[in-house]
């Protein structure tokens, strides 16, 4: 009966099936993922459909239905391609922060260059099955279990949820400006005058004037500067918790 069940309910994603042949020899499960991040890229989740990706590669959707089961499943699939822009440096640098660091660094820059990355990890099938995703996430930790913390596996996921929580916000806030057609720099002037207003609000702290100030000024370097920030508070966390 078990089995049964598990026929007719299979594991809804990509990594849990075999992969399909084809029987267009242009057409292949890599050159369908990459054609895909092109448009996610350019267009966004709202704007990718198996039916316009078809008709970018020539080809119908029932032929990329042979590779790709789903819409999810294709997500899976491009989010994978993309882990593996991702850097972690190797274990044995003797310098756990830096090198957590430079991975928080890695996954923030591939979650910029792809602004749909962040909100598709949280949403869409089992994406963390994905080997160049799960190859990241093991040498991330590995980083957490050289440097003597007792829950290494917690210390990723806590790096993470960081790092993709800021990257959801800094990609919304970078797909805004684009739709705009300014430049982020410019973006923000047009915005200033309206910000300066409602932060001169009565009882409002001096803290978001400032901030204001600064964004008007570099807003990229302000993006940096409050990653950063965030970063080190949660590596500071970590370190407490060290048993070496």
């Amino acid at each position: 009966m078990a089995a049964k069940a598990t026929e007719q309910n299979p594991v809804p994603s990509v990594w849990a099936r075999a992969r399909p042949t084809s029987d267009q020899p242009f057409l292949s499960r890599t050159t369908i993922v990459r054609e895909a991040i092109v448009m996610l890229d350019a267009e966004g989740i709202e704007a990718l459909s198996m039916r316009k990706l078809g008709a970018r590669l020539n080809a119908g959707a029932a032929s990329l239905y042979r590779h790709v089961a789903t819409k999810d499943e294709l997500l899976e699939l491009a989010v994978d391609e993309v882990a593996a822009e991702l850097h972690v440096p190797s274990a044995g640098s003797g310098d756990w922060r830096a090198a957590a660091t430079e991975a928080a660094r890695s996954f923030r820059a591939a979650a910029l260059r792809h602004p749909w990355l962040p909100s598709v990890l949280g949403q869409v099938g089992l994406v963390y099955l994905g080997p160049h995703l799960m190859s990241f996430s093991e040498r991330l930790a590995g980083l957490f279990v050289e440097a003597g913390l007792a829950e290494p596996s917690g210390a990723m996921d806590t790096v993470l949820s960081y790092v993709i929580g800021m990257s959801t916000t800094e990609a919304a806030w970078l797909s805004t400006v684009a739709r705009s057609g300014a430049s982020e720099a410019d973006f923000v002037a047009r915005l200033l005058p309206a910000a300066q207003e409602a932060a001169a609000g009565p009882g409002l702290p001096a803290g978001p004037r400032e901030d204001i100030t600064a964004a008007a000024t570099d807003p990229a370097a302000l993006r940096e500067q409050k990653f950063a920030y965030g970063l080190e508070v949660v590596l500071d966390g970590l370190a407490l918790r060290l048993t070496g």
